[in-house]
């Protein structure tokens, strides 16, 4: 059997709950509700590349260029420099724009990730494209013309989902999704507290625990605690 490539996440702790890293090429979803860490968690994936040298995209329908770079840059993220170095895009596009891009098999993102060779994507959040289509069979159609254009690419992928939570625990749309993976972020309140978690529903080609761990946002990002194991207690 070949050895498998994988490709690290950059978020402290994670890794080695999963052999390493994502499956090169794979397509991974992180899913939860508000203010659980998606969009922190998928620009360290995205950075974590960068700093070895490999461009990243960031393609978004919910954020504004200028306010999310100052945003991140408390975390002290300096989009703009890598964006001058080559090293990352923004692309702010709405859904109905993306729909267009898959009806013609890449357009003009196509020119852009292929021009820079980009070796890492981010789509935040593929909720609002979901919502476009009306009927399941057409969204699942939908997904797999964008999954084989990322494949086309030659890029390994991270999308968010933004789910509801329900009586504490995040019921995933995701799951209609082929995706390779499904990691679940939680922000639960407790006693009046909240704690956050993650979950790695699933993965596929990797043995992962079956298990969800406490984690953190700090002063450098997403942080995960593998020897800390969560509970509602």
């Amino acid at each position: 059997m070949p050895r498998i490539k994988r490709v690290s996440t950059g978020v402290p702790g994670f890794d080695e709950l999963i052999s390493g890293g994502f499956k090169e090429f794979s397509i991974n979803l992180v899913a939860g509700g508000p203010g659980t860490g998606k969009t922190i968690f998928a620009m360290q994936f995205l950075l974590d590349g960068i700093k070895r040298g490999e461009p990243a995209v960031y393609i978004t329908f919910e954020e504004k260029k200028e306010k999310f770079y100052e945003d991140i840059l408390s975390f002290g993220w300096d989009l703009e420099k890598y964006e001058k170095d080559n090293l990352f895009v923004f692309l702010e596009y709405t859904p109905e724009q993306v729909k267009k891009v898959l009806i013609e098999g890449g357009g003009s993102v196509d020119s852009i990730i292929t021009k820079m060779k980009a070796k890492r994507i981010v789509i935040d959040s593929i909720t609002s494209f979901s919502l476009l289509y009306q009927d399941e069979l057409t969204k699942k159609e939908a997904a797999l013309a964008l999954f084989e254009l990322i494949q086309k690419w030659g890029c390994t992928a991270l999308l968010t989902s933004e789910e509801e939570e329900k009586e504490g625990h995040t019921i995933s749309a995701a799951l209609e999704f082929e995706v390779d993976s499904i990691i679940l972020l939680y922000y639960l309140k407790m006693k009046g507290v909240r704690h956050r978690a993650i979950e790695i529903l699933k993965m596929r080609g990797t043995k992962h625990p079956l298990k969800t761990f406490s984690m953190d946002i700090g002063e450098k990002g997403v942080i995960v605690y593998p020897n800390k194991i969560f509970t509602l207690e």
